[in-house]
């Protein structure tokens, strides 16, 4: 039976690989002007230097030992030194010399290696996955006190409001996918649902200033309502778009054979890429790409519900809340059922910064499924026993030293005696192991 981590590492290929083919696809108009795209033009392209170093980010990751982040939370100080930290990141776009503006936004920070040419990353990426794991630590350590508004809702409101009021300059989509998966994880760990109903007015009235203090994004908000209003301005996006999904039909014109990749389609190897996917591969390739994301998701949703440790089941929430409205944002802006917004579609949009965070953000997630393989295995030959807590084993030392996210928990990995042997199972605790020296 296929486990769900190998179910993530398998559809994270499969995308990987359409999207390494449609991004080459997608750039036959530029390599037309060229001396062609061959096969061996994809095979060294840039997208597939991307994609095996994605897959290399998601196999490391997900060898990572996580009793090591399990036992790190820091409470409010550490969420304000990581949110400190990647607002200065993230302001660094603004530093000349080093930001860099595209199609005029200032989302990129540029490499200054010899050599690097136009390479460059988005810090709004590293910051959308790196507060995952700050919060998850946060809301760990807090446990009930989530639950009050002053001191345990309110340091995590601030840290996620300053992060995502940085982001929010350039980047609209990314601060309300971060704000949305924020949302959805401290509800998760406790927070009370009445706590955000009372501040989802004020949210709203940051979110309109937003749209209106950039003329282009109240453009792109009027022109969804009727895009052929303005087809050569403002709903020149949207339009080609939905002609270029229309096109495909049922099984689309043929890998390499679209034709609105050609001048007429903006950002074909980016956001509107799967635009360009739908017109080749048609209703088909569409149904396969949406049904590879919905078994990534099927698949995030088994580990979390699997997962004892508090501070990992909500680092899994973030991961798979991130994938799926990031996904569900762009499929609804490619098909017309969304306001233009320059958010790409994950593991499959061009893009470096994107797709090696993304895998190895799901990498957390097979390295979770690891651990549980091996529970499983420990507890089938009587190494092991499940504890009416829900865990295994029992743990090495005091349980009032254990860290803050497991302290219900007994660690999963302990030294006992089955029959007349002694088998040695290695605790991941440093206490722990010197306790049995």
């Amino acid at each position: 039976m296929l486990r769900p981590g190998d179910a993530i590492v398998l559809c994270v290929l499969c995308l990987l690989c359409i999207g390494v083919l449609m991004v080459n696809s997608a750039g036959l108009s530029v390599g037309g002007e060229g001396p062609g795209v061959t096969f061996l033009s994809i095979v060294f392209s840039r997208s597939s230097v991307y994609m095996a170093l994605a897959v290399a980010a998601m196999l490391a990751v997900s060898r990572m030992p996580l009793w090591w982040l399990a036992g790190r939370e820091r409470g409010a100080v550490g969420l304000w030194i990581a949110a400190a930290a990647l607002i200065g990141l993230c302001l660094l776009v603004y530093v000349p010399g080093v930001g860099r503006e595209i199609n005029g936004a200032r989302r990129w920070i540029g490499l200054p290696f010899i050599g690097a040419g136009d390479l460059g990353f988005q810090p709004s990426e590293v910051a959308k996955w790196a507060l995952i794991l700050a919060l998850a630590l946060y809301a760990a350590s807090q446990g009930a006190k989530l639950a009050q508004f002053r001191t345990g809702l309110t340091p995590a409101l601030l840290a996620i409001g300053l992060v995502a009021g940085v982001i929010v300059l350039e980047d609209l989509g990314t601060a309300t996918l971060i704000i949305a998966t924020s949302t959805l994880m401290l509800l998760a760990a406790g927070a009370r649902f009445a706590h955000f109903a009372m501040l989802a007015p004020i949210g709203l009235i940051v979110l309109v200033a937003a749209v209106i203090t950039k003329p282009y994004r109240v453009r792109r908000l009027t022109t969804f309502l009727d895009p052929f209003e303005d087809p050569a301005g403002a709903g020149y996006h949207m339009i080609q778009s939905m002609v270029a999904v229309a096109n495909g039909e049922i099984f689309g014109r043929g890998l390499g054979f679209g034709l609105q990749k050609f001048g007429y389609l903006p950002a074909d190897r980016t956001d509107f890429l799967f635009a360009v996917l739908c017109e080749e591969l048609g209703l088909a390739g569409a149904a396969v790409v949406i049904a590879l994301y919905l078994g990534l998701l099927w698949a995030g949703w088994k580990i979390l519900l699997r997962e004892r440790l508090v501070f990992l089941r909500l680092v899994a929430l973030g991961v798979i809340a991130t994938v799926g409205l990031q996904a569900l944002l762009n499929l609804a802006v490619v098909t017309g059922l969304g306001p233009t917004k320059g958010i790409a579609l994950p593991l499959l949009s061009s893009g470096g910064t994107g797709w090696i965070l993304t895998a190895a953000s799901l990498g957390l997630l097979v390295a979770m499924d690891r651990r549980h393989q091996r529970e499983e295995l420990m507890e089938e030959a009587g190494v092991i026993q499940r504890s009416p807590a829900g865990g295994s084993g029992v743990t090495a030392g005091s349980p009032s030293r254990a860290p803050a996210a497991a302290r219900s928990l007994p660690m999963p990995l302990v030294v006992t005696r089955t029959g007349s042997c002694d088998t040695m199972l290695q605790s991941r605790s440093p206490r722990a192991r010197t306790a049995r020296r």
